[in-house]
């Protein structure tokens, strides 16, 4: 089985969990740092209408919403969406991003820009997704992408780019078949974006506590 295959068979398998640990605010990393950070880097830029990109359930669509912003969610598992629109209204639309990266059209024109929260654990399918992402976003329009810190990959083995052994531990839901997910250390990261964007901010939330980095953002521009 490709790992994309694994990776989305076991977010279908586990939709209904995210959707309760997400309702119910059960990722600390998430409700004390990450979900702020996000909100708050994108409101620091006047950008009007959000893609949201592996949206999930819609939380930061419906947070984006609420800022009054033009904003929209795809994701590619059906369950999510259907909860995100029957939490928010007809917002949001089931995409793959094999599709996205083949130019699929949606229902949301092009927007100022695009943000990709904790959804990039793919190799190929992210590289070609962000080679397509430029023709959903106006003339130089941002791209937002939050991920996890390379630093607490380096913390705990080896800092090269690959795959790595992903698990569900740690959630208070049971969740099932864990997936591998696509490592990248900073520098393959700026290889990543080095065609067709410029990279025009980058910010490191920490934890309040243990002042450890627990994601990056990455503000991009596209050529």
């Amino acid at each position: 089985m490709s790992a994309s295959k694994q990776i989305l068979e076991s977010w279908t398998a586990n939709a209904g969990n995210w959707i309760a640990t997400i309702d119910n605010a059960e990722l600390e990393s998430r409700t004390l740092v990450t979900n702020n950070a996000i909100v708050e880097t994108i409101g620091n830029y006047d950008v009007m209408s959000i893609l949201d990109i592996g949206c999930g359930e819609g939380w930061l669509t419906r947070a984006l919403r609420k800022e009054g912003r033009q904003s929209y969610g795809v994701d590619a598992i059906p369950a999510l969406v259907e909860n995100a629109i029957a939490k928010d209204g007809p917002f949001y639309e089931t995409a793959t991003y094999q599709e996205l990266a083949a130019g699929k059209k949606l229902e949301q024109p092009l927007s100022d820009a695009a943000v990709i929260n904790f959804a990039l654990i793919d190799k190929e399918e992210t590289a070609a997704l962000m080679q397509a992402l430029p023709h959903y976003l106006v003339k130089n329009g941002l791209l937002f992408i939050q991920t996890l810190h390379p630093l607490a990959i380096a913390a705990t083995g080896h800092y090269t780019s690959g795959w790595k052994e992903g698990s569900w531990n740690g959630m208070k839901r049971n969740f099932e078949q864990p997936y591998q997910w696509y490592f990248r250390t900073l520098e393959d990261w700026f290889q990543l974006f080095a065609a067709r964007y410029y990279v025009i901010a980058v910010k490191e939330p920490v934890h309040p506590e243990t002042k450890k980095p627990l994601s990056v953002i990455f503000i991009l521009q596209t050529k």
